[in-house]
């Protein structure tokens, strides 16, 4: 279990976020605890009111909105009723068990995973404290959990070792393998196995065993008269050895056969895209300092990253092999949040370093602890405001 934190000064927001999500079928609020109504007679007024009264009772504080999704491995199949008492027991182990709680399950990833609102600030007019030193109780609370109800541990979670053996196994080597047989070996292997839908894609794949397929410039005579030549990369990428023919080999992986071939993939690999979408979430509510372990912990679901960047070297963009599906897709075909520009948004997500900062307090002495790889591996906190689909 993955518990995602966000504290903030609008309550409003994130309730809004919620509900929208309720509105459009994509998710059901589940419990209300503590509230003066049933869940099924609140509406949401009743909702908002019962929240703000409390946060009228401390007006100095401006962090008073309490956030989080637990989060669960895609394998688990828990009942609404579980969910419930997860999330109960969670929110008391916190120091949040007297607090007005609202839970919604969303239906909009694959993993199972729940929101939860609530507000820092009690009856008393005392705020419960939200900084990081406090939120430690929540990786405690989220490995105690584990144990209760016999959940996916996250800190040894692994659907798969990490085996991706095709691009090992068929690597060229230029000046070590025979050229032709090494280019019709991987082409044989790539071409008829792989679901790609552009060349984009079916390159991200040849890549990975030091190959591209090149049709040329625009305006050259290749791209003129639609040839295409397979060139031998080395290891940084660039090209080597003399260009050889589509026509030359034998079973003629020509631009027209290719271009076929994108259009037969393009509908064949759509049921396969939740599955990559799935596992990007869920690497990313595991904690990762950056693109690179972005790309590592990928890896261990035999899925590769593919970075293709412009001339001043900058990541232009991302493709991902899911060696498990044989499906690729370029980042910037699988919709908001998972783009180029938003993975790499997402890998380098605002930590509570940088909140601490902000509320002018030392973040040495407040952080210490939350900087532990072990404890960010975990957890995340962000301040609003929450953007739409921010949490998956």
């Amino acid at each position: 279990m993955l518990a995602k934190i966000n504290v903030g000064k609008s309550i409003a927001t994130v309730l809004n976020y919620n509900e929208k999500k309720l509105k459009l079928g994509n998710a059901e609020c589940l419990q209300a605890f503590n509230f003066l109504k049933d869940v099924e007679k609140l509406d949401f007024d009743d909702k908002l009111w019962h929240f703000k009264r409390l946060i009228s009772l401390n007006e100095r504080t401006k962090l008073n909105s309490f956030h989080v999704s637990l989060n669960f491995h895609p394998s688990e199949k828990l009942s609404n009723e579980q969910l419930g008492e997860i999330t109960r027991v969670y929110m008391r182990k916190i120091g949040f068990g007297d607090q007005p709680i609202l839970v919604y399950r969303h239906f909009d990833a694959a993993h199972p995973h729940v929101h939860i609102l609530s507000t820092s600030i009690q009856e008393n007019g005392k705020r419960i404290p939200l900084y990081c030193n406090d939120l430690i109780h929540s990786l405690k609370a989220a490995k105690e959990i584990e144990t209760e109800f016999g959940l996916v541990q996250a800190d040894r979670r692994k659907l798969t070792e990490s085996t991706i053996p095709e691009p090992t196994l068929l690597k060229l080597r230029y000046g070590k393998t025979e050229t032709m047989r090494g280019v019709t070996e991987v082409l044989r292997s790539v071409i008829n196995q792989y679901k790609y839908s552009s060349m984009l894609e079916l390159n991200a794949v040849l890549r990975l065993y030091n190959l591209a397929a090149d049709p040329g410039k625009e305006g050259s005579k290749l791209h003129s008269f639609r040839g295409l030549y397979y060139r031998v990369l080395d290891e940084r990428g660039a090209k080597v050895g003399v260009p050889i023919k589509a026509s030359s080999i034998y079973f003629r992986p020509t631009l027209p056969y290719l271009e076929k071939k994108f259009a037969e993939n393009h509908s064949l690999r759509l049921q396969y895209e939740q599955r990559l979408k799935t596992m990007i979430d869920w690497t990313l509510l595991g904690g990762t300092s950056g693109l690179t372990e972005f790309i590592k912990s990928l890896e261990k679901e035999q899925i590769n990253t593919v970075l293709n960047p412009n001339k001043e070297g900058l990541v232009q963009e991302i493709s991902f092999v899911d060696h498990q599906t044989k499906a690729v897709f370029s980042a910037n075909d699988l919709g908001e949040q998972y783009n180029t520009a938003d993975i790499q948004e997402r890998c380098g997500e605002i930590q509570c370093l940088q909140q601490l900062k902000r509320e002018g307090l030392d973040p040495v002495q407040n952080s210490s602890e939350f900087l532990d790889p072990d404890i960010r591996q975990f957890m995340k906190i962000k301040t609003d405001p929450l953007a739409p689909g921010d949490t998956p």
